[in-house]
């Protein structure tokens, strides 16, 4: 079996600010880089134990969140800025049986979700794909979903869990923190959330290999087309640029639509 893991740092547990702990000049950014690190090689554990031959990791943090000296040994590491276009990570993603996700956080305008955004905590209000809100957790969920790979396993805050939960029934979710508002959490200790993490992924992994065992698979997230992608900037000048995309339609002032019949096109726009 191989898995692919794709991580994030906000949904992390001791992490709570944007400027302190999510941003390369924040005065606890590389505390927060091995605390991620940590939980990554937690569920790298759980992986293991559970029979699973090949980790990828996605390093899915804007400027990076993995101390690369602290990986796994086990794990492999898919990094670097600016990655290259998703339409190259592809086949990449088709090639793992599935995925599972860490330090994931909530959609932007989630109340309770610590951290909450989507894509750029500074530019973006909302997506929206076929009139729903989405966040970063339905896009990595549809895109490998329309790639054959399902979600398994995702910890993160509190609300980041019932996100997903909402999306994927058979997921196995693991929080971490709970968040009190966007800027506040009560996290669990260090040791206790990455003790929760294995377990977690070493549940997911024999629950998707039992569902596969027995003729009854669990299956990717695949919504029906076609596909319209709504982009809410707070800003004007974001939406200008985001306008001049080949098949932008301008909504208005502050809003850009894409289209199309195939996901893979639009959802990480």
């Amino acid at each position: 079996m191989k898995v692919l893991m794709l991580t994030d740092l906000e949904g992390v547990a001791g992490v709570v600010s944007f400027a302190d702990h999510a941003e390369p000049s924040g005065r606890y950014y590389e505390a927060s880089k091995k605390l991620l690190t940590a939980e990554v090689n937690a569920a790298v554990e759980g992986l293991l134990e559970a029979g699973v031959e090949e980790i990828l990791v996605i390093d899915g943090h804007g400027p990076g969140g993995i101390s690369f000296e602290d990986l796994h040994e086990a794990a492999k590491l898919l990094h670097g800025r600016p990655l290259v276009p998703w339409s190259h990570l592809y086949p990449i993603i088709s090639q793992y049986d599935a995925t599972v996700m860490i330090g994931q956080h909530a959609m932007a305008g989630t109340a309770t979700g610590n951290l909450n955004h989507t894509q750029s905590h500074r530019t973006i209000d909302y997506y929206r794909l076929n009139g729903k809100p989405i966040g970063e957790i339905a896009q990595w969920a549809l895109c490998c979903g329309a790639l054959g790979v399902p979600v398994i396993f995702l910890s993160g805050d509190e609300a980041a869990c019932r996100e997903v939960e909402a999306l994927i029934p058979t997921i196995i979710t693991v929080a971490v923190k709970k968040g009190l508002g966007r800027y506040s959490a009560i996290s669990l200790p260090a040791k206790e959330a990455r003790r929760l993490i294995k377990e977690g992924v070493i549940k997911a992994v024999k629950y998707y290999q039992r569902r596969k065992e027995r003729g009854d698979p669990i299956m990717p997230l695949v919504w029906e087309g076609p596909y319209v992608l709504e982009i809410r900037f707070f800003s004007t000048s974001d939406a200008d640029a985001c306008a001049s995309q080949a098949g932008a339609e301008r909504v208005d002032s502050q809003t850009v639509r894409f289209r199309s019949e195939n996901i893979l096109d639009i959802i990480y726009k």
